[in-house]
């Protein structure tokens, strides 16, 4: 079933894009949440017509997520944590971690955005990447020492 995209969705497209989707997705899940609307002659003309307003948003939205990125390569983040023998974290530092110390820094980021594998389970210094814009990606040093 073709439908055209009312929002940004990272695993499907950007807004206006027109896709083929299963029937059952598109019926059941995209349409009814307004995320998509049917691809039928009069929605293709309506988002044709919007067009200008959603290139101009998406334009907006990447400049933003660049400035942020921008702050974000500057910071240095330290998490401490409870180690035990061998170096060895007793918990691990995990996306909402790293997103709570940058609220502290004044950096507010979705910590879905975080890209984590895994949990961080041993010290050391790590290179995290975060997703800002489907275009854009920064990443933050992050620095696991121990408590003391």
């Amino acid at each position: 079933m073709k439908v055209i995209l009312r929002q940004d969705l990272d695993e499907l497209g950007m807004e206006g894009d027109t896709l083929n989707v299963a029937k059952g997705y598109a019926r059941n899940y995209l349409i009814p949440k307004g995320l998509a609307l049917e691809a039928n002659n009069q929605n293709i003309k309506l988002i044709e017509m919007q067009r200008k307003k959603i290139d101009a948003r998406k334009i907006r939205a990447k400049e933003s997520a660049e400035k942020v990125r921008q702050e974000i390569q500057a910071l240095e983040i330290t998490v401490f944590q409870r180690v035990g023998e061998e170096e060895k974290l007793y918990g691990s530092v995990t996306s909402m971690d790293i997103a709570t110390k940058m609220e502290e820094k004044g950096v507010s980021i979705d910590r879905r955005k975080i890209v984590l594998d895994k949990p961080i389970k041993s010290l050391g210094e790590y290179k995290i990447p975060i997703k800002l814009h489907p275009e854009v990606t920064g990443s933050i040093k992050v620095v696991v020492a121990p408590e003391e």
